[in-house]
Parts: C-alpha cells; sequence; structure tokens
C-alpha cells in the first residue's frame, strides 16, 4: 500500500514525498462512556491510512485519494467545508492550524489506506491525526501529541459535523503496539495495558447494516444521561457526570429517576466498572474474566441502554454458541456497524465457518471478517 501511495504520488506531483502512517482503532471495551466523562479501552490496530505530503511552494494544496481515484484542489487562506465529503477530515486539519495561527504553505497530498470505510475502525480520525501529524512534523510548528489530538478532533466537529468525543483521535495517535490504553476522557490521562494474546485473535464480523438511526439516537442517549445527571445532583452537588455516580447512590434514589433515565445511566455506570475490570483482568493475563466482561457489556448496550440491534445481537449469540469465543460484544455508537470477538486461534476457522453458514447480511451476502492485530499509532515513516 505505502508503495502505491509513493508511486502515485510522484506520477502525479514529483519524487521524494514525505510518507506517513495513520492507524485505524478499536475500543475493547467501555461503550458510551467518554461523554460521561468515563472511562475506555481502546487500541490502533494493523489496518491504516498512508499519506505521501511535500511543500510545493504554491499557495494551492492538492489532494488525490487514491481510494476514489479523485483529486481536490484548494487555494491557501480563509477556509470552509467542501461540498466533496472526503476533503473536508483534510481541509478541516489544515483550517484548525490555521485558527492556532500557524498558517499552512501550500502542499501535495495522496493518501489511501486498508481500514473498512462504516466498520467501526475510525478511518476518519487515522485521515485526521495522518494529516495534523504529517503537517506538523514536516513544517516544524512544535505541537505537542495532545495538542494534534485535540486539533483533529474539532476538525471533525467543525469540517465534517460530526460531534465526535475525543477517544478515536487519542487512540488514534497514541497507539503502542500489544498494548491497549486505558483512558480517562475527563482528565485525558492514560496508561498502557499489555495485551498477551498469544493463543488468541480479536476478529471483527460486520453486520452489514448501516448505522441509519446513530446520529439521532446518540443525540438522545446524551440527553437522557444529562436528565439523569440533574435528577441525581439534588443529593449530591459534586457530581459533575456519570463517572461521579456510584451504584449506591442510583439505586438509592431509583425511584426519583424515570424507569429509561434509570437503565441509560445503570448501564453507565456499570460499564465504567467493567473497563476497570477488564484491565485488571488483562494485567492478570486473565483472558476468560475479559471475555465474561465483554458479554456482560454487550447485554448491558443491548438491553439497558438500546442501541443495539437483531443482527447485531444474533452474531453476538453465535460467538457464544461456537467453541473457543471467549466473548463477543457490539461495538461502536450502535444500531449496526461489526461485533468484536476473542477468539482462540485453534477455533478461528470453526468460528469463520458458523458465522458464514449461520448469518447473513440484510443483503443477503456472506458478513466482513476481519482479523485485526494491536499495532502502533500515527508515525512518519521515512523519505525517500
Amino acid at each position: 500500500m505505502i508503495n502505491d501511495i509513493k508511486n502515485n504520488f510522484e506520477r502525479i506531483f514529483g519524487k521524494n514525498p514525505y510518507l506517513f502512517r495513520s492507524p485505524g482503532r478499536i475500543n475493547l471495551i467501555g461503550e458510551h462512556t467518554d461523554y460521561n466523562d468515563g472511562f475506555v479501552l481502546p487500541a490502533a490496530i494493523d489496518k491504516a491510512v498512508w499519506f505521501a505530503v511535500k511543500p510545493n511552494n504554491k499557495r494551492e494544496y492538492h489532494f488525490y485519494a487514491q481510494d476514489f481515484d479523485e483529486q481536490f484542489v484548494q487555494k491557501t487562506g480563509r477556509l470552509k467545508p467542501a461540498k466533496v465529503h472526503w476533503v473536508n477530515y483534510l481541509l478541516g486539519v489544515v483550517a484548525q492550524f490555521e485558527k492556532n495561527n500557524h498558517p499552512v504553505p501550500g502542499f501535495d497530498c495522496v493518501f489511501g489506506g486498508n481500514i473498512p470505510i462504516g466498520a467501526g475502525m475510525s478511518s476518519s480520525a487515522a485521515i485526521e491525526t495522518g494529516m495534523a501529524y504529517a503537517l506538523n512534523d514536516i513544517f516544524q510548528f512544535g505541537y505537542s501529541t495532545l495538542k494534534m489530538v485535540k486539533l483533529s478532533q474539532q476538525a471533525e466537529h467543525e469540517f465534517a459535523e460530526v460531534h465526535c468525543g475525543i477517544m478515536d483521535q487519542f487512540a488514534v495517535m497514541n497507539g503502542r503496539k500489544g498494548q491497549a490504553i486505558h483512558l480517562d476522557c475527563r482528565s485525558l490521562e492514560y496508561r498502557y495495558i499489555p495485551l498477551n494474546m498469544d493463543e488468541y485473535n480479536l476478529v471483527m464480523v460486520n453486520t452489514g447494516v448501516k448505522h441509519a438511526l446513530a446520529a439521532s439516537e446518540y443525540n438522545k442517549r446524551r440527553q437522557e444521561c444529562a436528565a439523569g445527571i440533574r435528577a441525581l445532583k439534588k443529593y449530591d452537588d459534586h457530581i459533575r457526570a456519570l463517572r461521579d455516580v456510584n451504584r449506591e447512590l442510583i439505586d438509592e434514589h431509583k425511584k426519583d429517576l424515570d424507569s429509561v433515565i434509570y437503565k441509560r445511566c445503570n448501564y453507565v455506570i456499570r460499564e465504567n466498572e467493567r473497563v476497570q475490570k477488564a484491565c485488571d483482568a488483562l494485567k492478570n493475563h486473565d483472558l476468560d474474566t475479559f471475555g465474561r466482561l465483554m458479554y456482560a457489556s454487550h447485554q448491558g448496550l443491548q438491553n439497558e441502554y438500546d442501541v443495539s440491534c437483531p443482527e447485531l445481537d444474533r452474531l453476538v449469540d453465535i460467538a457464544q454458541e461456537t467453541g473457543g469465543v471467549l466473548g463477543a460484544r457490539m461495538m461502536g455508537g450502535g444500531f449496526g456497524g461489526c461485533t468484536l470477538n476473542l477468539v482462540m486461534k485453534s477455533h478461528l476457522s470453526e468460528f469463520e465457518e458458523k458465522v458464514i453458514s449461520s448469518y447473513k447480511t440484510p443483503e443477503g451476502s456472506r458478513p466482513d471478517i476481519y482479523m485485526v492485530q494491536i499495532d502502533g499509532g500515527t508515525n512518519r515513516i521515512f523519505r525517500k
């Protein structure tokens, strides 16, 4: 892939580009906890977007999207979102540098990758952080990693109009091979958790269902959590988010909460607990416990947070029925996308055969199945 990117750059723009890699990410556990100031456990993966970038001494930005075989040219200066969707993930980053008093000189860019689009592996965050890292490196702006993470998140808010949390960009930028990231979404403090999975593989299975309800229901869940906070603050004015609420408090005042609000809040509180327990299990090489926590996470998302769908539930049921699968759960916002499965390597063929024989996408085709390895974060490769 990187050779294709480099060759296309040289064909279109000339020799000696700078080369960069920016990975996708998975989230092992901790769903819908990020916007509640909670905890998540993401990791960068071995599927990525690659960039070839070089200053062009012009007052223009030239982009070529290899995967779409499309070019886009934008003059430097005051930037606005474009009608071409994919370029906004790049222009949004350039605009953020400019807002921070670092105008970006003209440059040429070719990019492409192998992160499946719409599978919940954060291809958009990979593009944003890859662009930010490349420009910071080439033009020596001196931004810290955290500054680039926040800049990339803001680019998605303003140019792609997706009000995402910070987890995706943070995991992509800070990934480390063979390790997950325990991230506190309030303080942004983090630590690495080793993943000793020599005998196991993380496998993603795509339902083939698009996230049709995800955006509206995502906003609704945020509102429901906020309603729970307003009700519980009466009993403890130190509460700022659901991460400040424990089980004892919410159960004591259950009668004061609407039944739906209680379910939403109870899920978030228990999911935060599961993240902590999952970290302990991984540190103790206890993958059986980690797998059970994955199943429990899915049950909470299905029955309390109500963001699953029949197809996701069916794939998790298939995993539970298959030997050598320690855990499975839906991953991401919900209402479609992928399940994440922890499978013994000796049972990978059995698992794949069971999924293919037992599940068809809504279009009637076999589901896409992806093996993922935990890899390093955004980085510069080399220059020739």
